[in-house]
C-alpha cells in the first residue's frame, strides 16, 4: 500500500504504508529550514532567546483576559493586538450551542463552527447557526463594516458507512452480545437476516458487496476495533471470520475494512439531503467524510453545482462551498495526491485513519498530510482528540498539549476540536486552552530556541504574477521586520497566496463581502475583514492601514506591507506591494 506525497502536483516520490513500517523521509529539515533572521511577530517575540524559559507566559496577553464580558470590549482602541495564526476550528453542540456560551466560544478564538451532520437535526442547526450569526467579534471594528462577527460554518457529513444489523430481540436499542475470542462468525448481507436479526453466530452487515472487497486474511474492526475480525473464508455472499478478542457489540456498530477497496458511493441519501440543506443555511466549507478518490471530490462539487442551479444562485455572486476531503481511510493514502488537487484543503481526519492503518502510522501520515498541503498552498485542519481529556477535565494531560503544539509546528492551517467543545463540560475554557497552547508555540517557534525557528515559505505554486508579489510581501516582511502584511482582495486569492508562503505576521485581508472573508477565514494567518468595498480605489490603501491601526493590529511606528490588485485603463489588472510606515 503506498500514499504519495505531493510536494508537487506531479511528484513521483512515493510513501510506503505497511503493517511494520511507515517511511517517512520527511526530517526535520526538510519541513523547517534554518531562518536567517528571527521575524516580527508578536511583540513578545520579536527578540531572539535562547531558552524557552524567557518566553512570558500567554495567558496574561489574551484579550479575553482583559475584559469581563465582550460588551465590555472597545474594538476601536489602538492597543495592539496579536492574534495567533494558526486557527481554531470547534464542533458546537449541546453544551455550546446556546448564545451566551457561544458568545464566550467566539470571544476565545473559535473561527470556525463545525457542525456535525452524524448527529445535528434541523432544529439544532437552525440554533447554533442563527446564534453564531449574533455573536459579536472584532470584525465589527471596521468604520465600513456592517457585519458583527465573521465566523465561518463547516458542514460536516456523515459519509457512506457500513454497519453492523440491529441485534436480535435488542427492542431497546441498548442490548449487547459477547463476542467470545477463537470463535468462528458469519457475516451475512442478505436482507432476511437483517429482519431476523444479528447474533454472535450470525452477523448482519449493511454492504451487500462485502465478500467482493474482502479475502482470506483481511482484518474486519467493528465498533471502532473494540473487536476485531479475521477473515479465513467467503463462501458466496457470506464472509467467515475467526474472532480476535473478546468484546461486546451493540445494535448498528460501525465497521471499518482496512485496506479493502469498496464501491461506497461519494454521498449517501442523507449527505445529499444535509449538504442542499446546509446550502440553504449558507455553510462556507463541507468536509466530505470517507473520501476515497478524486472522482468522489468532483461527484460533490457537481452535486453542489446542480443544487446551486435549484435555488437560483449566482455562482459570481453566491460561491459554493468550499471542499475539505477527509483523509480517513487507506484508499484516500493511495489516492491522495489527486485528492488534493481536487479539493480546497484538507482534513486529518486520524479517528478512523487510526482504526484503518496502524495506530503508530498515524503522526508521520499527518506529518506527510500537512508537509503536501503546505506545498500545494491548501489549508490542512488537523483533527481528533487533541484535547479530548478536556470533555471532563479543566486541564488537558501534558501528550495532549505536546500534540497540539507539534500540529502547529508541522505547518497546519488549523487544529480542530470535537466532543470536547460539543458535549463536554468546559468547551470555553477547552478554546482558551487550545489558544494559549498555539500562542506558545507560535513564540516558541520565532524565539530562535528551535534549530529551525519559523515556518519557512514551502509553497511550490505557480509563477504568475499574483503569486511573484505574494512572495515578494512575505520577503519583504521578513527584511523590514514589518507587522503585518494588509491584503486588498476581491476574491481571496492573493491573500490564500500570501497564507500559503507562511508569513508569521497576521495577514489582515479586507474582503468585499462576508461571504469571501468566511471562506478565507480557515487559511493560517488570514484575518479577514468585510469593508472599503464603497471606498474609492485610489484611496484603500491609506484607510486599511487607519482601519488597522484602529483595530489594534499596528500601531505607531510599525511597519506593514500592504499587497493589492489594481486596475489601469492602459495596463489592465496589475498587482502591487508597497511598504508603509504607520504614523
Amino acid at each position: 500500500m503506498m500514499m504519495r506525497k505531493a510536494v508537487t502536483m506531479t511528484a513521483t516520490r512515493r510513501m510506503t504504508l505497511s503493517s511494520s513500517s511507515l517511511s517517512s523521509s520527511l526530517s526535520s529539515s526538510s519541513l523547517f529550514s534554518s531562518s536567517k533572521s528571527v521575524r516580527s511577530f508578536h511583540a513578545s517575540a520579536v527578540s531572539c532567546r535562547s531558552s524557552s524559559f524567557d518566553l512570558p507566559d500567554p495567558v496574561h496577553s489574551m484579550w479575553y483576559n482583559n475584559t469581563s464580558s465582550p460588551e465590555e470590549e472597545d474594538h476601536s482602541s489602538p492597543q495592539k493586538w496579536s492574534p495567533q495564526l494558526t486557527k481554531i476550528v470547534a464542533t458546537i453542540g449541546p453544551t455550546s450551542e446556546q448564545l451566551p456560551v457561544l458568545q464566550q466560544v467566539v470571544r476565545a478564538g473559535m473561527s470556525v463552527m463545525r457542525l456535525n451532520f452524524s448527529h445535528a437535526t434541523v432544529e439544532e442547526v437552525e440554533l447554533r447557526v442563527g446564534n453564531l450569526a449574533q455573536c459579536r467579534g472584532r470584525h465589527s471594528s471596521s468604520e465600513t463594516n456592517n457585519t458583527p462577527n465573521v465566523r465561518a460554518t463547516l458542514l460536516d457529513t456523515r459519509g457512506p458507512e457500513i454497519r453492523t444489523g440491529k441485534l436480535q430481540n435488542d427492542d431497546s436499542g441498548h442490548s449487547t452480545i459477547h463476542m467470545e475470542a477463537g470463535q468462528s462468525i458469519a457475516l451475512r448481507t442478505d436482507a432476511a437476516w437483517a429482519e431476523q436479526g444479528s447474533t454472535a453466530q450470525n452477523l448482519f452487515i449493511d454492504y451487500p458487496s462485502l465478500h467482493k472487497s474482502l479475502v482470506p486474511g483481511m482484518r474486519v474492526l467493528l465498533d471502532d476495533g473494540a473487536v476485531i475480525l479475521t477473515v479465513t473464508a467467503i463462501e458466496g455472499d457470506s464472509v467467515i471470520c475467526h474472532i480476535d478478542n473478546s468484546g461486546e457489540l451493540r445494535s448498528r456498530a460501525g465497521v471499518n475494512l482496512p485496506g479493502a477497496e469498496t464501491d461506497l458511493p461519494a454521498m449517501s441519501e442523507k449527505d445529499k439531503v444535509d449538504i442542499k440543506y446546509g446550502m440553504t443555511k449558507d455553510v462556507d466549507y463541507v468536509a466530505a467524510s470517507f473520501i476515497q478518490s478524486a472522482e468522489g471530490v468532483h461527484e460533490i462539487r457537481n452535486y453542489m453545482t446542480q443544487c446551486a442551479e435549484e435555488l437560483g444562485w449566482d455562482l459570481a455572486v453566491q460561491p459554493l462551498p468550499l471542499i475539505i476531503s477527509k483523509i480517513e481511510s487507506v484508499a484516500a493514502l493511495n489516492n491522495y495526491n489527486e485528492i488534493l488537487e481536487a479539493s480546497d484543503g484538507i482534513m486529518v481526519a486520524r479517528g478512523d485513519l487510526g482504526v484503518e492503518i496502524p495506530i503508530q502510522q498515524v503522526t508521520n501520515a499527518q506529518k506527510e498530510m500537512v508537509a503536501s498541503c503546505n506545498a500545494a498552498g491548501k489549508p490542512v485542519i488537523v483533527a481528533t482528540q487533541m484535547l479530548e481529556s478536556m470533555a471532563k477535565n479543566p486541564r488537558p494531560t501534558r501528550a495532549e498539549v505536546a500534540d497540539v503544539t507539534n500540529a502547529v509546528y508541522d505547518g497546519a492551517d488549523a487544529v480542530m476540536l470535537s466532543g470536547e467543545t460539543a458535549k463536554g463540560k468546559y468547551p470555553v475554557d477547552t478554546i482558551k486552552m487550545m489558544n494559549e497552547i498555539i500562542c506558545s508555540a507560535e513564540q516558541f517557534q520565532l524565539s530562535g530556541s528551535l534549530a529551525s525557528p519559523g515556518a519557512p515559505a514551502r509553497y511550490q505554486g505557480n509563477n504568475s504574477r499574483e503569486a511573484a508579489i505574494a512572495k515578494a510581501a512575505v520577503t519583504a516582511v521578513e527584511e523590514r521586520q514589518a507587522a503585518a502584511i494588509l491584503v486588498l482582495t476581491s476574491g481571496g486569492t492573493m491573500a490564500r497566496m500570501v497564507s500559503a508562503n507562511r508569513p508569521n505576521v497576521p495577514i489582515v485581508t479586507f474582503c468585499p463581502n462576508a461571504k469571501v472573508a468566511r471562506q478565507l477565514i480557515v487559511s493560517r494567518g488570514i484575518h479577514p475583514i468585510v469593508g472599503l468595498s464603497e471606498t474609492l480605489p485610489e484611496d484603500r490603501p491609506a484607510t486599511a492601514i487607519q482601519q488597522a491601526k484602529n483595530m489594534g493590529f499596528v500601531q505607531t511606528g510599525d511597519e506593514v506591507v500592504v499587497v493589492t490588485m489594481e486596475v489601469n485603463e492602459d495596463l489592465g489588472n496589475f498587482a502591487t506591494m508597497k511598504i508603509a510606515s504607520i504614523p
